[in-house]
C-alpha cells in the first residue's frame, strides 16, 4: 500500500501536541504515542499520531498470534494497536476466568489512512494516496485550533475510586504465593489488584493530559476505540524490534521521589544497591534472555545494562536491557508470541507464576500488562508494557487502573501493598485529586 509523505516544519504550530490530540477527537481510532522527549538511545520519534481505520483485526485470544502474523504478512504497512494480557491464553494451555468489567477485545490492530509523526523541528505527514489531497486541509486544521489556557481539569472530578481487594485479603492473598516459593514452586510472582469506579462520566483526554503532564512517561499513549480509552503514562519497553536485533527492557526496582534533591538522589542510589530489589530485576532479566532466546541466534542473548536506576517525575525505576539477534527464519510476530507476556509482568518460572496469579487476582486483566504499539512495513516494530494506565469504558461508564508489584522470598505483605498503592498514586491523584486510596 502507498503512502504520500509530505514534510511541514513544526515551528510554524505553536503548542503542536495539544492541537494533534485535539483533532483526533473526531476521529472513531486514534492512537497517540509520546516520548516525551526523553533521550533514550532506542527512540526513533518525539511523537506518533495515527488515525482512522483503512483495515483493522479485532479477534479474542484464540489463534490470535497467526491471525495476527497472516494480517501483518498481508499488509506489509504500519499498523498500531495492542494485546491484551489475555492473549497469554494463546501461547501455554492457560485460561482466564475472572471477572472482566471492561470487555476491551484481546486484540486490536488498525492499518491506518493518516500517520503523522513528529521528531525534532519536522511534522512528517504519510498518508494513503487515497486520502493524500487532505493533507494540506488537515495541517490548516491543526494550525488553526484554538486552544483554550492551559488549566488543571482536576476541579471537575468528583469520583468515588473502589478497591477490588482489601488490603486483609490483599496481605492474605500474597501470603499464599510466598507459601508457593518458599515450597519451591515458583521463585518470584507479579501480583495485581485492580481500583475502579462506576457510573462515572470523564473527559478521557483531559484525563490523559493531566496524567502525562505529572508523569511525563518515555512510552505515554493516548488510546482510542471508538468508545473505549486507553490513557497510559507507561515508563516501560516491552520489546522493539531494529532490523534484526531485538530489544527488551523489563523494569522491576521501585522507589518514591522526593523535592528535596539531596534526599531524593540518597534515594536513588538506595535502590541501586537494594538487594531485594536487585534480585527482583535479575530473575526477570534471567527470564527475559530465555524468552529471546527462543528466536535468537546461537550467543547473541546479551544483557548491555544490568540494574540501572532511571529517574522519572513520580518514581524512580530500576531497568535493564537485554538484546538478541533474531534467526533469518523466525517471523517477527513469533518473537512476540516467544516473549509475551512480559515477565516483569508474569514472574518466574513464568507459567506457573501465571497460574498462581490468576488464581489469586479479582479481575481479568485484559489490556493492563499488555502492550500497545506499531509494526512498521520494513518489519520492524516496538511495543510499551501497559502499567501506570487508566482504562475507561464510555458507554458503560467504567474506569478502572490497576497495579502490581514482585513477590518474591523477601517479601513482606504490608511493603509490598505500599509499592502498589505508590504506583498508584498518579493515577489516583488526576482523577479525585487525593493520592489517598
Amino acid at each position: 500500500m502507498q503512502r504520500t509523505i509530505r514534510t511541514f516544519s513544526k515551528e510554524t504550530v505553536s503548542n503542536l501536541n495539544e492541537k494533534l490530540l485535539r483533532w483526533a477527537q473526531q476521529f472513531e481510532t486514534a492512537v497517540w504515542l509520546d516520548s516525551n522527549k526523553h533521550n533514550q538511545e532506542h527512540s526513533n520519534f518525539d511523537a506518533i499520531l495515527a488515525i482512522e481505520e483503512f483495515t483493522s483485526i479485532q479477534t479474542d485470544a484464540e489463534h490470535a498470534f497467526e491471525k495476527l502474523k497472516e494480517y501483518q504478512s498481508i499488509t506489509q504497512d504500519y499498523l498500531f494497536g495492542y494485546l491484551s494480557y489475555d492473549v497469554k491464553n494463546d501461547t501455554e494451555n492457560l485460561t482466564s476466568s475472572n471477572v472482566n468489567d471492561l470487555g476491551f477485545a484481546e486484540l486490536f490492530f488498525f492499518q491506518p489512512q493518516k500517520i503523522l509523526f513528529i521528531k525534532n523541528n519536522q511534522i512528517e505527514f504519510q498518508y494513503l494516496t487515497m486520502v493524500d489531497d487532505e493533507i494540506d486541509t488537515d495541517f490548516k486544521a491543526i494550525c488553526n485550533i484554538a486552544l483554550t489556557p492551559q488549566s488543571s481539569h482536576l476541579s471537575e472530578k468528583k469520583i468515588e475510586i473502589k478497591s477490588r481487594i482489601s488490603k486483609k485479603d490483599y496481605h492474605q492473598k500474597v501470603d499464599k504465593i510466598l507459601e508457593h516459593i518458599h515450597k519451591g514452586v515458583i521463585y518470584e510472582a507479579n501480583f495485581c489488584q485492580e481500583f475502579y469506579a462506576e457510573n462515572t462520566r470523564i473527559n478521557p483526554l483531559h484525563i490523559y493530559e493531566d496524567l502525562n503532564t505529572i508523569s511525563e512517561a518515555p512510552f505515554a499513549t493516548f488510546f482510542k476505540i471508538d468508545h473505549q480509552f486507553l490513557l497510559c503514562s507507561s515508563p516501560e519497553r516491552y520489546l522493539k524490534k531494529e532490523g534484526r536485533k531485538i530489544i527488551s527492557q523489563p523494569i522491576k526496582g521501585t522507589a518514591k521521589r522526593f523535592e528535596d534533591r539531596l534526599e531524593d538522589q540518597k534515594t536513588a542510589t538506595a535502590l541501586s544497591k537494594d538487594t531485594k530489589e536487585r534480585s527482583e530485576n535479575i530473575m526477570i532479566v534471567d527470564l527475559v534472555r530465555n524468552d529471546l532466546s527462543k528466536s535468537a541466534t546461537k550467543g547473541s542473548v546479551q544483557v548491555e545494562e544490568l540494574c540501572k536506576v532511571f529517574s522519572f517525575k513520580q518514581v524512580h525505576q530500576m531497568i535493564s536491557t537485554v538484546v538478541s539477534e533474531i534467526k533469518e527464519d523466525v517471523h517477527l510476530v513469533d518473537v512476540i508470541k516467544d516473549t509475551f507476556p512480559m515477565g516483569s509482568m508474569t514472574g518466574a518460572p513464568k507459567i506457573s507464576a501465571m497460574k498462581i496469579i490468576e488464581s489469586l487476582e479479582e479481575t481479568k486483566r485484559g489490556l493492563y500488562s499488555g502492550a500497545v504499539g506499531y509494526f512498521t512495513p520494513s518489519g520492524d516494530f516496538d511495543f510499551n508494557v501497559v502499567i501506570r494506565s487508566i482504562l475507561y469504558d464510555a458507554e458503560k461508564k467504567y474506569l478502572s487502573f490497576s497495579v502490581g508489584s514482585a513477590i518474591t522470598a523477601k517479601s513482606f505483605p504490608e511493603k509490598e501493598y505500599e509499592e502498589c498503592l505508590l504506583k498508584a498514586r498518579a493515577m489516583q491523584f488526576v482523577l479525585t485529586n487525593s493520592n489517598e486510596l
